[in-house]
């Protein structure tokens, strides 16, 4: 630690005594220094009372934004599509009560929901596939009907290659 960090912290320790004596019974104290894009200054002294969270949202209350840049938002930001994807994956779920759970349960109700999905088109494609070739085996058959199910089925095969299983067998 540089000698002038050395000497900030003590007189900040100096100080945060000396206003803590002035405080209304269960506030907080919290200081914080630091050099914007460095962290060679980087001093955070909480008041052994003091809660980290609880400052958080003092900042909040004050003009702290989830709008603006920084390491952490785009951390938990990272964690939440992770936990979303890992949901959707059907893999890793958080325990039961962690905040991320709600998250992976969003991506398995998407998972679940193409899964289904792509049952059905399979399913309404082969019967379409069966339609057609036992009007055509008929003999009394409409070209264009033929030619529109070909069509339909081509859409619905392109489709289906965008989704292989997620959890191949």
């Amino acid at each position: 630690m540089s000698q002038g960090l050395n000497t900030f912290r003590e007189s900040a320790i100096e100080a945060i005594s000396e206003m803590a004596q002035h405080l209304p019974l269960g506030c907080e104290l919290l200081t914080v220094a630091c050099r914007p894009g460095k962290n060679d200054f980087d001093l955070v002294l909480p008041s052994p009372e003091s809660n980290l969270n609880n400052a958080l949202d003092a900042l909040r209350r004050h003009g702290l934004s989830i709008d603006g840049d920084n390491a952490y938002k785009r951390d938990l930001c990272d964690s939440i599509t992770g936990a979303i994807a890992l949901g959707y994956q059907n893999t890793n779920p958080p325990p039961e009560g962690h905040w991320a759970k709600q998250f992976w349960d969003i991506g398995r109700a998407e998972g679940e929901a193409r899964e289904e999905l792509t049952a059905a088109l399979k399913l309404t494609r082969e019967n379409l596939r069966a339609c057609q070739a036992t009007i055509h085996y008929a003999g009394g058959f409409d070209p264009a009907y033929v030619n529109d199910a070909q069509a339909a089925m081509k859409i619905a095969d392109e489709a289906l290659t965008k989704y292989p299983p997620l959890n191949p067998a």
